[in-house]
């Protein structure tokens, strides 16, 4: 008997322990972590829908509970996607200029401007369908529009030319639809898909329409880039000019014979091949064909 009580004394270091343990852990399990407190340096706002928002002069509907949910999607979306809303201000102070009186010689309303904004960011991306360039344009139908598209020469490349086709192809859905909210959609969807859509649902004016999400959305996100961007500062976007992109003043250069090698052409102007393509970048290759003597202009940054 005694033997036996000695043994459970031997053992009570060891039930201390263990019952210590259990304590711990049962006590770590259950306690409440202290509530983080959220920084007051940072916010997210709501924004308020204006009461009026237009496209070329054609009112949104905004009596329309859809159509106020939907232009609060993309104010959100573009005014919180805040590193792009930035890029798309210093590139809009680089190409505007070019852009603006482009649309106005063709009698193509300001607002259009957004339309290459949102398509491209204004940069000569090419999509997964082919769509290339600033105003994201199809070989085909740059061909149609009456720009040059080949592996040699690609006007869709080109700013100027790019913009005088986009702006062809606006006046023809202009003409077709009697309105410029879907002659946009069109630049998107296609003007068959739009009459299709149009005639299938019985519907005369674009918010009237159910499209697919990209057509859907489009003249939404164009009309929000264009209010983002027209009340930059009052949306939360601060710079400078000194933050802003600038377009180098170029001069002209016409051209209406072969470039074997414009590697060497480019180093004629103290250029090297890198420079000369960001001003000229419808030049495709590293030479230009040009056997039917066709008159080119070659753009060269001054120094």
């Amino acid at each position: 008997m005694i033997e036996f009580e000695l043994m459970k004394l031997k053992y009570i270091p060891f039930l201390i322990i263990v019952t210590v343990l259990s304590t711990w852990i049962y006590t770590t399990s259950f306690t409440q972590v202290p509530e983080v407190q959220p920084k007051t340096d940072y916010n997210v706002y709501a924004l308020e829908t204006p009461q009026y928002l237009d496209f070329a002069g054609e009112a949104l509907p905004l009596n329309q509970q859809d159509i106020r949910e939907r232009i609060d999607r993309e104010l959100l979306v573009n005014t919180y996607w805040q590193s792009n809303g930035l890029l798309m201000i210093k590139r809009s102070h680089k190409f505007f200029p070019i852009i603006e009186p482009i649309l106005e010689k063709y009698g193509i309303p300001n607002d259009f401007k957004y339309l290459a904004l949102i398509e491209s960011g204004l940069t000569n991306v090419t999509s997964r369908a082919g769509a290339t360039g600033f105003w994201q344009i199809l070989k085909q139908t740059g061909k149609e529009l009456g720009l040059e598209v080949n592996e040699n020469v690609d006007e869709r490349y080109h700013v100027e030319k790019s913009t005088e086709a986009a702006c062809r192809y606006l006046l023809q859905s202009k003409k077709r639809f009697g309105s410029w909210t879907l002659a946009a959609a069109a630049y998107n969807a296609g003007n068959g898909r739009i009459s299709q859509r149009l005639e299938e649902q019985q519907a005369s004016n674009y918010y009237d329409l159910l499209l697919n999400q990209e057509t859907g959305r489009y003249v939404f996100r164009i009309v929000a880039v264009k209010h983002i961007l027209s009340n930059s500062y009052a949306f939360g976007f601060n710079f400078e000019d000194k933050h802003l992109y600038n377009l180098k003043e170029t001069y002209k250069i016409p051209i209406d014979t072969a470039i074997t090698d414009i590697v060497s052409f480019a180093k004629h102007y103290n250029l090297s091949y890198k420079e000369f393509k960001i001003y000229n970048p419808w030049l495709r290759e590293r030479h230009l064909n040009n056997k039917s003597r066709k008159q080119y202009i070659i753009q060269i940054p001054k120094n």
